[in-house]
């Protein structure tokens, strides 16, 4: 589907251009990307007067993670809220933040993605023909599955699990002993429900929004990934702001990307409960020391491919 930068007539008494641009993301309006991709809209309406509109596109109505990604680089959609699941295989230096176990908390992330390492990392989408505005947020991914509550890896062993299309969560996963396969996520509640998998892994407000808990039993809040999102603009859209606009959608991406956060944040602290009431056993803590013995081959192989003072240097951010 071809939905590049287009222009409008606006019905005024004085006709005034209004430029349309096409905004996709992946999960339903009230999700954290959802919320993000309002405000983002929102503040971009306000603060050009009215000369630009962006309308929003959920559910994954112009394609999936990877497609949206790669109708980016075309240049055929012009913007796209993405979760951190297909860059990996695009820019294989993103890989180093699914490494499980990899950070802390929500609040460890946030000061890796905010300081220097992020700034880094913000511009090597450019090397895709991307431009990434701000980061946004998914959430800490957490286990669910329908068989037995987990709290260690070895409860985890035999496990059917789907894990995002990255190839560092599939080898961590199996590590612990998983049989990991990915899968795109417009299918993971179907295949839930036929049994194709035993579990999956996703943050709190994914789980709630998308009713996991209907072919899920056991929740377990493992943290494992931090999940991040970018707010991302096709080339071809970004050449045709002039520097002020250009300032201004960096910083409604900015306020778009801070709402994401509250709204996932939110999520974290309310959702459990809610899954809770609706029937699913939750193991509130795991044993994260043992994950961290059973990863030992696989971390070295990762910092073999990404580079031990990469992954220092995220460890040791406070």
């Amino acid at each position: 589907m071809a939905v590049g930068l287009c222009s409008l007539w606006a019905a005024t008494g004085a006709q005034a251009e209004e430029r349309v641009l096409r905004l996709g993301y992946l999960f339903s309006q009230n999700s954290q990307l959802g919320a993000g991709a309002e405000r983002f809209a929102s503040d971009v309406a306000k603060r050009t007067g009215g000369s630009y509109r962006v309308e929003v596109y959920p559910n994954g109505v112009v394609g999936g993670e990877v497609e949206m990604a790669e109708e980016l680089r075309l240049g055929h959609l012009d913007m796209a809220f993405i979760t951190s699941a297909p860059f990996a295989s695009l820019v294989p230096e993103f890989g180093v933040f699914d490494i499980p176990f990899l950070f802390r908390d929500a609040r460890h992330a946030h000061a890796v993605f905010d300081g220097a390492i992020g700034q880094e990392y913000l511009r090597k989408f450019q090397a895709k023909g991307l431009v990434a505005l701000a980061w946004g947020e998914n959430g800490m991914r957490h286990i669910t599955n329908s068989k037995r509550p987990v709290m260690g890896p070895d409860d985890l062993k035999g496990l059917s699990m789907r894990v995002p299309q990255s190839d560092v969560m599939l080898a961590g996963f199996r590590a612990f002993g998983v049989k990991a396969e990915p899968l795109g996520f417009p299918a993971l509640f179907g295949a839930l429900q036929s049994g194709q998998f035993d579990g999956q892994e996703n943050p709190i407000a994914v789980i709630t929004a998308s009713h996991f808990e209907k072919v899920q039993k056991h929740l377990t809040l493992s943290g494992h990934v931090y999940s991040w999102a970018a707010l991302i603009v096709s080339k071809s859209a970004w050449d045709g702001l002039s520097p002020s606009e250009r300032a201004v959608f960096v910083e409604a991406a900015r306020a778009g990307g801070q709402v994401s956060r509250e709204v996932a944040g939110r999520a974290e602290r309310e959702g459990v409960d809610e899954l809770r009431k609706a029937g699913m056993n939750v193991v509130a803590s795991v044993d994260r020391a043992a994950f961290e013995r059973s990863l030992q081959n696989t971390t070295a192989e990762f910092s073999k491919k990404f580079g031990p003072e990469i992954i220092q240097q995220i460890k040791s951010v406070q």
